[in-house]
């Protein structure tokens, strides 16, 4: 049984096995609470009413694969952290390299999810060693996120006296982006609003391009520009008007590739087979 893994302690990538660590840690909401952290307690119970079942997770969105230098935020109080769509970029990362019959091990890859939330990923020979934290840190907007902001404007707002914390976390995740602009987080409804005239809508859509566009270029020179291809995928890939505007920007750095979608649940099944196929090797989570 393999369910999606949470918002846990940074860990490599992998496929974990669900312990009490795990469970606890889950339950705690260490890092925060996220919808992704009913996943390894969901598959451990319905493992507890199976004979000789075990629940797994597979690439949890605290992969952390960073460099050191990747770590640096610009003060000794900050750090970045890695957070990421780190199931699905996986996945695709490695289902690209089959169809090409190379080894993701061997490759440089810029990875971009484009979902309610945005990552892009610098994998270097099968490791992320630079994403944006997609979650509520930084990197482009998205349909319901603000990505990076105005830091000196930011703490102004915190400290006006106007918004709680809460309210402000609001405005970074679950009502930034699209949302905070338009009051709607889906790309779908904002591209159909463009192409009925709302020039307003369309140029929104043209800036998050943009602005992945910009992510991508920052991982370029993360991979020193020897990069293999650049895979776009995720819900709002379905949008060949949208990817046609990140690309447009972009195909001059490497090959791009478009794998519209997300099949999280394909991949847990694939890791959940390369388990029952002793590919992979079980790991402990701590």
């Amino acid at each position: 049984m393999v369910g999606r893994g949470g918002l846990l302690k940074p860990i490599e990538s992998g496929v974990y096995n669900v312990n009490e660590a795990m469970i606890h840690d889950l339950k705690l909401g260490i890092l925060g609470q996220h919808a992704s952290n009913l996943g390894g307690l969901i598959a451990d119970d319905i493992a507890r009413t199976l004979p000789d079942a075990k629940a797994y997770i597979a690439n949890p969105v605290v992969v952390d694969e960073f460099e050191d230098i990747a770590r640096i935020a610009g003060h000794p109080e900050f750090k970045r952290i890695s957070i990421f769509h780190a199931l699905n970029q996986k996945a695709v990362a490695m289902e690209h390299a089959m169809s090409i019959m190379r080894e993701y091990e061997n490759m440089n890859l810029i990875v971009v999810h484009l979902g309610g939330g945005i990552t892009v990923g610098a994998h270097k020979k099968g490791r992320v060693i630079d994403v944006n934290q997609g979650l509520d840190g930084e990197g482009p907007f998205s349909p319901e996120r603000s990505g990076t902001l105005p830091v000196g404007d930011l703490v102004r707002m915190c400290f006006s006296g106007k918004y709680s914390q809460n309210e402000i976390m609001k405005m970074i995740k679950g009502e930034g982006g699209l949302a905070g602009y338009l009051g709607t987080n889906s790309a779908y409804e904002v591209e159909k609003r463009a192409f009925n005239g709302d020039t307003g809508a369309k140029l929104l859509l043209e800036a998050m391009a943009y602005q992945v566009a910009k992510e991508v270029g920052a991982m370029g020179t993360v991979l020193k520009g020897e990069v293999d291809g650049i895979l776009i995928t995720g819900g709002v890939a379905n949008s060949k008007w949208f990817v046609n505007l990140i690309i447009e920007r972009v195909h001059k750095i490497a090959p791009t590739h478009v794998y519209p979608g997300e099949d999280e649940m394909k991949a847990l099944a694939s890791n959940g087979l390369r388990v029952l196929k002793g590919e992979v090797e079980i790991k402990e989570y701590k």
